[in-house]
């Protein structure tokens, strides 16, 4: 009872409503450029995070999520991600952004090397110069964005992906190709990859890699790999940069691979990025047990300030606890008369977004619990300074017998 207890109070803290006053439900904004390096108009898709406390609580930071054929993938990746960082109380995954990047002519956009037999090839190098000096820098100054940024693709999406690691590594954190076109110009750019994922290094660097069942009846993967006819050249060529990034420990990427056999090439995105994002962000999850939620010690708070320090560690910035959970933690111990708990859970809020009003207005609820009438009316004014909140303007009139 007292565990099923736990749970409703713990839900409880992340279950926001998503309602939007004008009825629509929207996730995204079509935005675009205007490409000197294309010499055309793109189009991107473009989510941000729904901050539904954006009154409350401080303005977030997210890290940028980019994908090729955006149409394809937009919505899922989206839905995947909100899923996976905020419901449920889930924590898998950071929130973040997502951008869509839409194709103009896809095979000129995704393949890496002109190939003589496929007409408008070869235009790869050109959509990451693109990515690299005008649409980073455009999404970086126009929305909320943190450094890391990671890149999906799919098919020839994908073989952009592998395209981008091995020549412009340093544009993304994190990459997931599924099911790319490594067979592309009769396997001479798989030859080139491996070349380079053998000598290079890739501190740092994490690489999923989705395989989906594209065999005939009969074949097995033992089977494909000695085949040499056309039809299983392309499982045959993405198991084969499958098992020699698997042996090239020595560059240092944080690579995983994963043959779905369930899945075929169309049906296989959704389970590569569900499995990769779980891959990727091994570290990020925090898991809260009842003996944390039920402690009255400081000890709860200061597991939480641990953890997102590691994962600071692991993200390349610093990621803070958010001010909403904390705030809420808070609460939940003040409730609980757990005083001391309360008031770190409310300084660690100060302490981490100063420009916010409610962490002053938080700490002043805490000091009139605690009887502490002075330092009240010195947290309640701090908050006032900041944002006029006709509550706080209440609270700090009844201390001051107004």
């Amino acid at each position: 009872m007292k565990k099923l207890l736990f749970v409703s109070m713990f839900m409880a803290l992340f279950i926001v409503s998503n309602a939007q006053s004008n009825k629509k439900i929207e996730i995204g904004t079509i935005d675009t450029l205007n490409s000197k390096i294309l010499n055309e108009k793109r189009a991107v898709w473009v989510y941000v995070p729904n901050q539904q406390d954006n009154n409350l609580y401080s303005k977030q930071h997210y890290p940028v999520v980019y994908l090729f054929d955006g149409g394809a993938h937009f919505y899922s990746v989206v839905g995947m991600t909100h899923q996976l960082s905020t419901v449920n109380g889930n924590t898998i995954c950071p929130e973040m952004i997502v951008v869509g990047i839409n194709n103009t002519n896809r095979t000129r956009d995704l393949t890496p090397t002109i190939d003589d037999r496929v007409p408008n090839s070869g235009g790869n190098e050109k959509l990451i110069s693109f990515i690299e000096k005008e649409l980073i820098p455009y999404i970086d100054s126009t929305y909320p964005t943190e450094p890391y940024r990671m890149l999906i693709g799919h098919s020839y999406g994908g073989l952009a992906v592998v395209n981008t690691l091995i020549n412009h590594t340093n544009l993304f954190n994190s990459y997931i190709a599924i099911d790319p076109s490594m067979s592309w110009k009769k396997q001479s750019f798989l030859k080139d990859a491996e070349k380079v994922l053998a000598e290079k290094k890739y501190n740092n660097v994490n690489f999923y890699l989705g395989i989906a069942n594209t065999m005939v009846n009969g074949m097995d993967t033992i089977k494909v790999k000695q085949d040499t006819t056309q039809m299983t050249s392309h499982i045959r060529s993405i198991l084969e940069l499958a098992n020699y990034t698997k042996k090239n420990r020595q560059n240092e990427l944080n690579f995983q691979f994963k043959y779905y056999s369930d899945d075929n090439h169309g049906s296989v995105p959704l389970i590569t990025e569900y499995d990769a994002l779980h891959f990727i962000f091994s570290f990020y999850n925090f898991n809260i047990t009842y003996s944390d939620f039920m402690d009255t010690t400081i000890a709860f708070p200061v597991k939480i300030e641990k953890h997102y320090k590691e994962i600071s560690q692991k993200m390349g910035y610093s990621v803070k606890p958010p001010e909403g959970q904390i705030n809420n933690f808070g609460y939940s111990s003040l409730n609980r008369k757990s005083y001391s708990q309360a008031e770190y859970f409310f300084k660690l809020n100060v302490e981490n977004y100063p420009e916010s009003y409610n962490v002053y207005d938080s700490l002043g609820d805490y000091y009139v619990a605690v009887g502490d009438k002075s330092n009240a009316i010195i947290y309640f004014q701090k908050s006032l300074a900041i944002k006029e909140i006709p509550i706080t303007r209440q609270k700090l009139e009844k201390l001051q017998g107004k």
